[in-house]
């Protein structure tokens, strides 16, 4: 299996190349993250990959433990004044490899549920890699939902992807790309369209 950080680097350097490639209108367009722009969830990747355990206490202390509030102060202390600032911070902090007291598979769900949460609104299409993709979802069907995770959802049906060889579960069975189930059990209800199965409004 491929090292979870190559993946990590991979995807931030694929996001930024798409980046690359914006308007200053689509910089400025909504992203799945509800309340927050495209630039908005950039600048947020920035905070991610900067992020430290002791950064990471820090920061939650300066929002008095809510941690909205912690994503909403990183997000703005690492936005750049023009999108080509932010583009330029997220190449600079690509190659890193620290990250909060967390699984660094953590790292990994971040950086393709926050990839789709930018491209989706713009119509872009990206190529994940499978394994990565698998890895994610798999973390993130074990993960309270209250950690960031999925499994509250995922246990309510047995997840089948029908482009790598995973199942989770034995509730009644929703199928699709292993894209759309991480997406879904991670609150993207937007991929609801691409699965299908008689479980799929436990998912709704």
């Amino acid at each position: 299996m491929t090292d979870v950080w190559e993946l990590v680097h991979a995807e931030r350097a694929a996001l930024a190349d798409d980046l690359e490639r914006l308007t200053d209108e689509q910089w400025r367009e909504p992203s799945l993250c509800e309340g927050w722009s495209v630039h908005d969830v950039a600048a947020h990747l920035v905070d991610n990959a900067r992020a430290t355990p002791f950064g990471v206490v820090w920061a939650m202390a300066r929002a008095r433990g809510n941690f909205d509030r912690q994503n909403q102060q990183g997000m703005e202390r690492n936005q750049g004044a023009t999108p080509r600032e932010t583009l330029s911070r997220l190449r600079e902090v690509a190659p890193r490899r620290s990250g909060p007291p967390a699984p660094v598979d953590s790292r990994l769900v971040e950086e393709v549920l926050h990839g789709e949460d930018i491209r989706r609104p713009l119509g872009i299409w990206h190529d994940y890699s499978a394994d990565g993709v698998e890895r994610a979802l798999r973390y993130q069907a074990r993960v309270s939902e209250g950690l960031g995770g999925g499994r509250q959802r995922a246990e309510r049906v047995t997840l089948h992807a029908n482009d790598v060889e995973l199942s989770i579960g034995d509730g009644p069975e929703v199928r699709g790309p292993a894209l759309a189930l991480l997406m879904v059990i991670s609150g993207r209800s937007v991929a609801l369209a691409d699965l299908e199965g008689p479980g799929l409004s436990l998912l709704g």
